[in-house]
């Protein structure tokens, strides 16, 4: 089964509803400049209300450590980092974009986030990526792909990739940080009708 990540969550609705249906982790972007950015206060608010089963991931830019620490204070279990990773003990992943002979920047980790490369707005583009080049990836490697996922095309991306998870931001929204609860039932339907059986989750250490 190919697991569900719906993220930019900003409302405690959202997140429900989204664990509702089977979701497996609910993003917080936590980068100011990010038009989804959501403070750890209504962060704590909204994992309080979460499901043990539902990961709850910050999502960061160049993050310091004691933004990180922060985070996880607050509730935050796995942090999806863009750009620079801080040295913390806590589980992350990483994002990178496609490049000409595999991945940016190429890491050896096992799970990575795939997405549109923006380097101004870090992600939540509504860009879709190449998915044939996107399913060599993860031939290798567990792959969460996001970039452009609707719930239109979300069928034919897990199709076609194979991947371990898909993430859905603006796919889902009436406007950055606001879901559209029509439009995540649809998402998330469309993903598990399409979803090949397996393992998914980030194995807790």
């Amino acid at each position: 089964m190919t697991a569900i990540k719906i993220c930019g969550i900003t409302r405690c609705e959202d997140a429900e509803l989204a664990a509702s249906l089977g979701a497996w982790a609910v993003g917080f972007v936590l980068w100011p400049r990010s038009p989804r950015h959501t403070s750890l206060d209504r962060v704590r608010e909204i994992v309080r209300v979460l499901p043990a089963s539902v990961e709850p991931v910050g999502v960061f830019v160049d993050p310091t450590v004691e933004e990180v620490r922060a985070a996880v204070d607050a509730g935050i279990r796995v942090a999806q980092i863009h750009g620079n990773p801080p040295a913390i003990a806590v589980r992350m992943v990483r994002a990178v974009h496609l490049a000409a002979d595999g991945i940016e920047p190429a890491v050896p980790d096992d799970t990575v986030l795939l997405d549109a490369h923006d380097p101004v707005r870090r992600g939540g583009t509504g860009t879709t990526i190449d998915w044939q080049r996107a399913a060599a990836v993860a031939r290798t490697r567990r792959v969460i792909l996001a970039g452009g996922l609707r719930p239109d095309n979300v069928g034919e991306a897990i199709t076609t990739v194979r991947p371990f998870a898909v993430d859905v931001s603006s796919g889902v929204e009436t406007r950055p940080g606001i879901k559209d609860h029509s439009l995540i039932r649809a998402f998330i339907a469309a993903a598990q009708a399409a979803s090949t059986q397996g393992t998914y989750g980030i194995e807790r250490t």
